[in-house]
């Protein structure tokens, strides 16, 4: 076995999926190099996630992706809840941008991200991305010794840290020895991807099947393309239920002959709920599927293993450049909470909706569409799932108890002198004290400790009131900033 004697990388990335690359992507653009190992020669070719909401489309944009996105994508309108005869009784609506600036809703095929997400590692100077080379162990130590077999056989490299973005059967998370806590959820569907050239008629968004004899989701995707998803019955097949006549039978409802699909994939996957009973071990450290996996009801499984991504980039920057061990710690105490939430969340909506055909189960559904037209409980289930991170060194409420701290900063398109920009633009890669209003002493010494770029309402940016408002709800005269747009402290008006 080869041994490399150079200098350890500073960061081992395993998994070249979103996840992964958005991690190495969102590190490049902090300065820190970073290597990429994928097993596979080329991108995963079936399609696997299709939504990702307006704060993951945010995160792409930090690395330079919003434009490229939005070119393999398309807004979706929303959410409708069907009978068995597919007429409608509640619609959850999506449509325009969110607070992040990006439409709320997006429906793609993974494998055309996961290809402009390749051709973005290629191209940067700061990322060696090696493909066909596969993770095959792990020597703990400092720093870590990762053992991997490629084209040209079996070497160790050394890594001070390694992150492992390899997916729900993760080398990484069994090298370590983490295991995955079971939230209670095992449901079997069957998957089918298809093209329809001569269209199926759609009303812009995803349709939910609440049948209590067979739930089944429709996403129309970009292009021609078409996805299904239904509930299994005990004993069945995917290649029993991809044959014609079965796909015939399953698909009737929707008007289109069999014969008009072209099947992409069809596949049977098991929607689970887990979550890592920990997330890191020193230096080596669980994003994405790794880390957490969730039933997709709420189309959230993708974006979650964004959000991981970014909320750790920043912290190992500085780790690295000597911030102290104690700012990864931040990581899981953060995330963890918050994607349990989520996958409880999405368990819930599942379990609403489609859960099975017992008689509660067939009152829930109808149920379940009164309350969505209630705004009001709309907004509690969504509040129930937003981004907030428990108070902890990096969310300060003790000197403002506002409901800022941990919480996304919206963006909106500001003017500045160069004309209309999104104010990420504006933030910069580092701090940020955005105020309206003075800030109190206290904030603004901290501020300048960790030079944070001020952003001065009405003074160098303008907008139509987002931020103000934003602030105001917020009872607060200033916010603090951190790299990941969360805010870290406020202080009060």
């Amino acid at each position: 076995m080869a041994v490399d004697e150079e200098a350890p990388v500073p960061v081992l990335v395993v998994g070249a999926g979103p996840t992964g690359s958005v991690a190495a992507l969102l590190l490049a653009r902090l300065g820190v190099a970073s290597t990429v190992v994928d097993r596979e020669p080329r991108p995963y070719p079936g399609p696997r996630a299709v939504h990702l909401d307006d704060e993951a489309v945010r995160i792409l944009a930090q690395v330079g992706l919003a434009a490229v996105f939005a070119g393999l994508s398309r807004p979706a309108t929303g959410l409708r809840l069907l009978d068995a005869r597919l007429r409608p009784f509640a619609e959850f609506r999506r449509d325009g941008p969110g607070v992040h600036g990006y439409p709320q809703s997006n429906l793609f095929d993974q494998p055309d991200l996961d290809a402009a997400l390749r051709t973005a590692l290629h191209r940067h100077p700061l990322v060696t991305l090696r493909t066909d080379c596969e993770l095959v162990g792990i020597e703990e130590g400092r720093p870590v010794g990762a053992v991997l077999h490629g084209l040209q056989g079996t070497e160790r490299v050394r890594a001070a840290v390694v992150l492992g973005c390899d997916g729900a059967r993760s080398t990484v998370r069994a090298a370590v020895g983490a295991g995955l806590r079971d939230l209670r959820f095992d449901e079997r569907w069957f998957v089918v991807d298809v093209r329809c050239r001569s269209g199926i008629p759609t009303w812009g968004g995803v349709d939910q099947v609440c049948d209590p004899r067979r739930a089944a989701t429709f996403l129309p995707l970009p292009g021609d393309r078409y996805r299904w998803e239904f509930r299994m019955h005990p004993g069945e097949s995917a290649d029993a239920l991809a044959r014609p006549d079965q796909l015939s039978r399953l698909t009737a409802a929707w008007g289109v002959p069999v014969t008009e699909l072209e099947v992409v994939r069809a596949a049977a996957y098991t929607f689970r709920a887990r979550i890592a009973d920990r997330w890191r071990s020193g230096p080596v450290l669980l994003l994405g599927d790794a880390a957490h996996l969730m039933p997709p009801f709420i189309g959230q499984g993708l974006g979650a293993g964004l959000r991981d991504a970014h909320n750790l980039a920043w912290k190992l920057a500085a780790t690295l450049r000597g911030a102290g061990p104690g700012f990864l710690d931040t990581y899981e105490r953060e995330r963890a909470p918050h994607v349990e939430a989520v996958i409880r969340g999405a368990v819930r909506v599942g379990r609403a909706l489609t859960g099975g055909p017992h008689a509660t189960a067939a009152l829930r559904r109808p149920l379940a569409g009164l309350l969505l037209r209630v705004p009001g409980v709309r907004g509690r289930a969504q509040r129930g799932i937003a981004t907030r991170y428990p108070a902890g060194p990096l969310v300060d409420r003790r000197r403002h108890r506002a409901d800022l701290p941990g919480t996304p900063c919206p963006q909106p398109t500001v003017l500045v002198e160069r004309g209309p920009t999104p104010l990420d633009d504006v933030l910069g890669d580092g701090y940020a004290l955005v105020t309206d209003g003075e800030p109190d002493a206290a904030l603004a010494a901290r501020a300048r400790e960790l030079g944070a770029r001020t952003v001065r309402l009405g003074i160098d940016v303008t907008d139509d009131g987002v931020l103000r408002e934003w602030l105001a709800a917020g009872r607060a005269a200033a916010a603090l900033v951190r790299p990941d747009r969360i805010v870290q402290a406020s202080s009060p008006r």
